[in-house]
C-alpha cells in the first residue's frame, strides 16, 4: 500500500503517512489537497517551491504539484504569474496545466497558514542533465541538433506570446521517455518560475527585471537585473547545447581572463553549428539572434551527415540508449522487488507482533480474572462485610427494584473481585498501547463488574441468557473505558463488550446451559465454575480488544476517522 507525504514545510515527520488518512499524524495538516490530490513523494525543490508527485483521484493519474513555501509577496507574485501563463499555454513541449490547477491549501484548523499550489502534467522521463551522465565525452551532434530544433520551437511559441523563460539549462529540459532522443516532439521545457513578459517594441527599453538567474547559463544583463528579451533565452540555450556537445562544465570551458567559452578545439562538430552556438552566447545581447525564426532558418542550412554515417550514428545511439534503458529498468526492478520484500516482511512482523501482544494480554487477563474471583470469594465468605452487605441489599434493593431476585449471599464481592483482577491483568500486560493507569482501571473494573452484577440480578432468573449478555455488556464496556487506550475509546469499548457478549452467546447457542455457572448457589462448591467463567470472560475481552486495536481502529483511521 502506498504512503502519503505531508506538504507542510514545518512538519517534523512528513513521511510516511498512512494511505487513507485525512490528516498528518505528526503535525495535523491536511493530507488531501482540495479533496482531489494526494501527495505521494517529494521530487525536489525549484526556486521558492517544493515539488511533489501527487495522485489525482479524479483522473486516476499521477501529476506534479508545485508548492510555494517562500512567504514573501514577490515570490507569491512570481508563482501566480507562472500559474496564469502555464494555464493559457497549449504546446507539447510545455507541461499542461488545467484552468483550476492553481489553488490555496489550508493546512488545518490549528495551522492557519495557506500554501499556494500549482498542479501540472507529470513528465515521465529524463532531464538533459541525466542524459549527459550517459555521454561523459559529450552527446552526439545529431542528438544536440534534434534538441536544439525542438527547443527553438518551444521558444518560438513562448516569444510569440511575449514570454521569456529566463531559466533554460539542462536540468530544466526533459525528455518524455528514455528513447525520446530518437523521436521528434519529445523535448519539454519545465520550471516556469522565472517567466517574464517583455515588450514587443525593439526600441523601447523595459524597466529592470527581478534578479533571478542560474550561474553559468544566464547572460550578463539578467545577472545584473537589467532589461531582458528573447536574446536572454537564446544565450542560455546556446550555453546549454555547448555543455551537451562537450560533456564538460561551463566553468571549465570559460577563459579565466575574458570569460568567453573556449570549446571548439579538438571537438568534432559541424563548423556551421559551432558558429551558430557562438552567436547565441555573445556577451552583448545586441550581437545575438533576435528571434527563434532566424535561428531556425540558420539551423536548417546546416548540412546533414551522409546517409551511411547517419545510419551508423543512429544505430550507435540506439544501442547506447537501449543498454542504458535496460540498465535503468534492471535498477527499477531491483528496487521494486526490494521494496515488495521489505513490505511483506514488515507486514508479517506486524501480524506476529499483534498476535504475540494479544496472546500475552489474554494470558495475563485470564490469570488476573481468576485470582480476582478467588479474592472476591474470600472477602465474601471470610469477613463480616458479607453479612453487613447482605442485610443492606435485602432492605434497599427490593424498594428500588421490586422485581429483583435478591441473592442469598453477597455475590457482588465475587464480581467486584473479578473486575479488579481483570483490570490488573490487562494493565500489567501493558498491551494495545495503554497508558497503564492502574488506579483508574481498577476502579472502573470494580464499578463495571459491580454494575454488571446488578444487571444480572434484575434480569435473572426470568431471562437467564439475556441476563448474562447484559451483565457482560455493562461490565466489559465500563472496564474498557478506564484502560487509558490511545484513542477511539468508545469504539474499543463497544467492540470489546459486544464481541465478548457474542462469544458467550455463541457458546449458549451451541448447547452450553445459560445457568451452568449458577451464581445464585451458595458455597465453595461452584468456585471452579465461577473462576472458569470470569477467566474466560477476561480472555475473550483481551481477544476482542486485540481485534479492535489491530483491525477495526486501523480501518477507521484508513477511512479518515481520527
Amino acid at each position: 500500500m502506498r504512503a502519503i507525504y505531508c506538504i507542510n514545510p514545518d512538519c517534523q515527520r512528513p513521511y510516511p503517512q498512512r494511505w487513507g488518512d485525512k490528516f498528518c499524524n505528526s503535525c495535523g495538516a491536511s493530507l488531501q489537497l482540495v479533496d482531489r490530490y494526494i501527495p505521494l513523494e517529494r521530487l525536489g525543490e525549484g526556486g521558492f517551491a517544493q515539488i511533489y508527485t501527487v495522485w489525482d483521484e479524479k483522473t486516476l493519474t499521477e501529476k506534479v504539484v508545485k508548492v510555494l513555501v517562500e512567504d514573501s509577496p514577490k515570490a507569491l507574485e512570481l508563482f501566480v504569474q507562472e500559474a496564469a501563463i502555464l494555464s493559457n499555454l497549449r504546446h507539447p513541449g510545455i507541461p499542461k496545466v488545467d484552468a483550476d490547477g492553481y489553488f490555496l491549501v489550508n493546512l488545518g484548523n490549528s495551522l492557519p497558514r495557506q500554501l499556494p499550489c500549482l498542479v501540472m502534467e507529470k513528465i515521465n522521463g529524463q532531464t538533459l542533465d541525466d542524459v549527459l551522465q550517459q555521454f561523459p565525452q559529450g552527446c552526439p551532434q545529431e542528438l544536440v541538433l534534434n534538441w536544439l530544433a525542438q527547443a527553438l520551437e518551444i521558444l518560438q511559441e513562448l516569444h510569440k506570446r511575449k514570454i521569456i523563460h529566463r531559466d533554460i539549462k539542462p536540468s530544466n529540459l526533459m525528455l518524455r521517455s528514455p528513447l525520446a532522443p530518437l523521436n521528434n516532439g519529445d523535448l519539454v521545457l519545465i520550471d516556469f518560475g522565472g517567466v517574464k513578459q517583455f515588450s514587443s517594441s525593439h526600441f523601447r527599453r523595459e524597466p529592470s527585471s527581478t534578479k533571478l538567474y542560474s550561474s553559468g547559463y544566464s547572460p550578463p544583463e539578467q545577472m545584473a537585473g537589467g532589461s531582458v528579451g528573447p536574446a536572454t533565452d537564446f544565450y542560455a540555450l546556446g550555453r546549454t547545447m555547448i555543455e551537451m556537445l562537450t560533456g564538460k562544465s561551463l566553468l571549465d570551458l570559460e577563459d579565466p581572463l575574458t570569460g568567453k567559452l573556449v570549446w571548439r578545439n579538438g571537438l568534432n562538430v559541424n563548423p556551421k553549428l559551432a558558429d551558430l552556438l557562438d552567436e547565441t552566447v555573445q556577451e552583448d545581447m545586441r550581437s545575438r539572434p533576435t528571434s527563434a525564426a532566424s535561428l531556425q532558418k540558420s539551423l536548417a542550412k546546416i548540412s546533414q551527415p551522409s546517409p551511411q554515417k547517419q545510419f551508423f550514428s543512429q544505430l550507435e545511439l540506439f544501442l547506447r540508449l537501449w543498454l542504458g534503458s535496460v540498465k535503468q529498468a534492471f535498477i527499477y526492478l531491483t528496487q521494486a522487488l526490494t521494496k515488495t520484500i521489505l513490505f511483506i516482511f514488515k507486514a508479517i512482523c506486524q501480524v506476529l507482533l499483534a498476535f504475540l501482544d494479544t496472546t500475552w494480554s489474554m494470558l495475563f487477563t485470564g490469570v488476573g480474572a481468576a485470582f480476582g474471583t478467588i479474592f472476591g470469594m474470600i472477602v465474601a465468605r471470610q469477613t463480616n462485610l458479607d453479612r453487613q452487605l447482605t442485610e443492606l441489599l435485602s432492605h434497599q434493593l427490593p424498594s428500588l427494584f421490586p422485581n429483583i431476585q435478591t441473592a442469598s449471599d453477597s455475590e457482588i464481592f465475587l464480581f467486584v473481585g473479578a473486575g479488579l483482577g481483570t483490570a490488573w491483568g490487562l494493565v500489567v500486560a501493558g498491551s494495545f498501547g495503554q497508558q497503564r493507569r492502574f488506579l483508574v482501571a481498577s476502579l472502573m473494573g470494580m464499578i463495571g463488574y459491580g454494575f454488571g452484577w446488578l444487571v444480572l440480578q434484575l434480569m435473572t432468573p426470568q431471562d437467564t441468557t439475556n441476563g448474562f449478555v447484559g451483565m457482560i455488556l455493562a461490565s466489559v464496556s465500563l472496564l474498557t473505558l478506564g484502560l487509558g487506550l490511545r484513542s477511539h475509546h468508545i469504539v474499543h469499548a463497544a467492540i470489546a463488550a459486544f464481541g465478548t457478549a457474542i462469544i458467550f452467546t455463541g457458546l449458549i447457542v451451541v448447547g452450553l446451559p445459560a445457568n451452568v455457572f449458577n451464581f445464585f448457589s451458595p458455597g465453595w462448591n461452584h468456585l471452579l465454575l465461577r473462576v472458569t467463567f470470569f477467566g474466560f470472560m477476561g480472555v475473550s475481552l483481551s481477544f476482542c480488544l486485540g481485534v479492535s486495536n489491530y483491525l477495526i481502529v486501523p480501518g477507521l483511521r484508513f477511512l479518515g476517522w481520527r
